[in-house]
């Protein structure tokens, strides 16, 4: 089968690449620049290159359109929101020239990728989540601020938000705050970046989650990990982890939101597990994750199965994997020691991590664990993460 795996400077399109191509697929990758990381792959046939879905989500549609359509039943695996958006909005377009993806119904995926949405959801099934409330300007802002139960999260409603002329735009980070001070700096920062941030009151834990691929609301793989250090360590972006077997209670409730989602297609959904506590519900990826090597290292090729589903129309359940498979991002665990080193950002209420700990950790080797990037085998697109991280310090 001919594919397209977008996005190619994200760590799960290397994974897509190699466990696609092994699989005997023809993988073509593409990226908003000249070169990627994943397109570095040995496994990668072809590069091509595609206008910003941000600024230019028309011209990156008809690019997709173009080179989806030199054969026709090509699949376009996006594995971002910036291009899952505008494929998904013009999916119409894509399937004029033959062209499969494997995705929800718009409005859904929508749905999904508004995390007051989903808290909403959650909230309506039964299913703990944080105390939560949307606000849409400064105004409002001013006047929740000193009746807010610090600590309190500020995220962007959404992680890439769509204009009104129909241009992207990315909305950055969290920001965290310990009293109205704090709060009335972060909200300037996130309401910059966002139009609507939702505020919620700050959950003690670790992170986790659920990995899965379904049919229109019917499982057919799942996978698990347990995070061991993230690259942002306020709990965020998965740098070393190990596979589990899912935690029921979390498996319960991501089951349950995916299937009132009528999802189709990969999402990983998350928690925060709080201790003597059930776990509380955080957010939907509708997406392939940062993490995805870990999961193809353990024997669960979504990649593979998402493009069988996508070229026979179903696929049967594979629930098997194996646990105790160890799995790192160099690059990440280098950001994670920086950012230890670097100290809790402002008002961050949690623990945090301390310094010779972490340095001792992230310098220990253990033995037996796999790479999300480097393979003796096919060690470029590692050599491209990190040029990669120095173009983008360059720019910004």
């Amino acid at each position: 089968m001919r594919i397209l795996v977008l996005d190619g400077n994200q760590n799960q399109a290397v994974a897509a690449v190699r466990s696609l191509a092994r699989a005997e697929h023809s993988v073509l990758v593409g990226e908003a620049a000249s070169w990627s990381k994943a397109g570095w792959s040995k496994y990668a046939k072809q590069n091509f290159e595609y206008p910003d879905p941000r600024t230019s989500p028309a011209a990156f549609v008809e690019r997709i359109q173009t080179v989806a359509g030199a054969e026709r039943g090509t699949l376009v695996m996006p594995m971002t929101e910036a291009t899952t958006l505008p494929l998904s909005a013009h999916r119409a377009a894509i399937a004029a020239v033959g062209g499969l993806l494997v995705l929800p119904e718009h409005t859904d995926l929508l749905r999904a990728f508004d995390k007051d949405a989903t808290t909403r959801l959650a909230a309506q099934l039964g299913i703990a989540v944080p105390t939560s409330q949307l606000v849409t300007d400064a105004g409002q802002a001013r006047r929740i601020s000193g009746d807010l139960r610090y600590p309190v999260v500020l995220k962007p409603r959404m992680s890439e938000e769509i204009r009104a002329s129909g241009t992207g735009r990315t909305t950055g980070r969290p920001r965290y705050a310990r009293s109205q001070t704090e709060f009335e700096s972060a909200y300037q920062d996130v309401g910059g970046r966002s139009s609507a941030v939702l505020v919620q009151e700050y959950v003690e834990g670790d992170g986790a989650g659920y990995f899965a691929l379904l049919h229109h609301g019917d499982l057919r793989a799942e996978f698990a990990h347990r995070r061991i250090r993230d690259v942002h360590p306020t709990g965020s972006g998965s740098a070393v982890r190990m596979s589990v077997l899912p935690d029921p209670q979390i498996r319960e409730a991501s089951l349950a939101m995916l299937r009132a989602l009528n999802w189709h297609g990969v999402a990983m959904v998350e928690f925060r597990l709080p201790l003597n506590k059930p776990p509380v519900f955080l957010e939907v990826n509708g997406r392939f994750w940062n993490s995805l090597a870990l999961a193809c290292y353990a024997g669960m090729e979504f990649p593979v199965l998402l493009a069988s589903m996508a070229e026979h129309g179903d696929v049967p359940p594979q629930l098997t994997y194996s646990v105790g498979t160890r799995c790192r991002w160099f690059l990440g665990d280098a950001r994670h020691l920086i950012e230890v080193w670097r100290g809790a950002p402002p008002g961050y209420p949690g623990m945090y991590p301390g310094r010779l700990s972490t340095l001792g950790a992230v310098l220990r080797p253990v033995p037996g664990t796999f790479h999300d990037l480097f393979t003796w085998d096919d060690p470029l697109p590692e050599l491209g993460d990190w040029i990669y991280l120095f173009k983008k310090a360059m720019k910004g």
